[in-house]
């Protein structure tokens, strides 16, 4: 895969037919001393994952990349949220009419089906690498899943997606970084499915059941209860439609 016209300068790019996970190329380069901004992408992963470690199936045909960039400790999570907007930004742009919407904390979903997440994983003190993986040509079976192919009859270019991508992740990250997790928040909220309906969370803890209320200003989700008492949910399994 090489990069399509309009590739932005300031940002790097290495590709490979095959990795074992794109996420842990990118720790790798940072041990090594890579500081970024460097996208890493494979045409195909050996042992992709998404979070809490499952397993990520990664055929040929769908996008595979991670965003190796500088981040702060505390704002891993909100690189997830940047990540998030972007990735509607660009599935969006190959759908035109579709629902798009983003799932918390870190799913895209075409008319209520699964097509991209991200993982987000903190490589040192400085780096993050963002993890996106989007189906373009097709999606694993047995689970509530959809791909770009499925909708439109044929599978972008990943090369192309890639680069629309890096476009807008750049724009975004900017915003971050200019005026803060503010409208990073507020655009993120645009585009979220399942705010004021009742959802499921399903933390290390407990499960918690209620009217999925708000992000917090840092990203939390906040949950109320029959009891009318607001939970505050920084981690946890979400399920709509309860």
């Amino acid at each position: 895969m090489t990069s399509s016209p309009g590739w932005p300068e300031a940002v790097g790019l290495r590709h490979y037919e095959i990795l074992d996970s794109t996420n842990e190329e990118a720790r790798r380069l940072a041990r090594a001393g890579e500081q970024g901004p460097l996208w890493i992408v494979a045409a195909q992963q050996s042992a992709g994952r998404g979070r809490h470690g499952r397993a990520w199936v990664s055929e040929r045909g769908n996008l595979f990349a991670t965003l190796l960039t500088e981040a702060a400790p505390s704002q891993s999570a909100q690189a997830g949220f940047v990540a998030g907007i972007s990735v509607a930004d660009v599935i969006a742009e190959y759908l035109p009419g579709k629902s798009v919407k983003l799932k918390w904390p870190n799913d895209a979903l075409i008319s209520g089906r699964k097509a991209a997440g991200i993982l987000v994983e903190r490589l040192s003190e400085r780096l993050v690498g963002v993890g996106i993986g989007i189906d373009l040509a097709h999606c694993p079976g047995g689970v509530d899943a959809i791909s770009i192919a499925e909708v439109t009859g044929s599978a972008p270019n990943p090369g192309e997606v890639l680069t629309a991508l890096a476009r807008h992740m750049l724009a975004w990250m900017a915003v971050w970084r200019r005026d803060g997790f503010g409208p990073i928040r507020d655009a993120w909220i645009a585009r979220a499915g399942g705010v004021g309906d009742m959802i499921r969370a399903v933390t290390a803890q407990r499960p918690y059941e209620g009217i999925f209320e708000d992000l917090d200003p840092d990203g939390a989700l906040l949950l109320r209860d029959e009891n009318g008492r607001t939970h505050r949910i920084t981690a946890a399994d979400v399920f709509y439609g309860c």
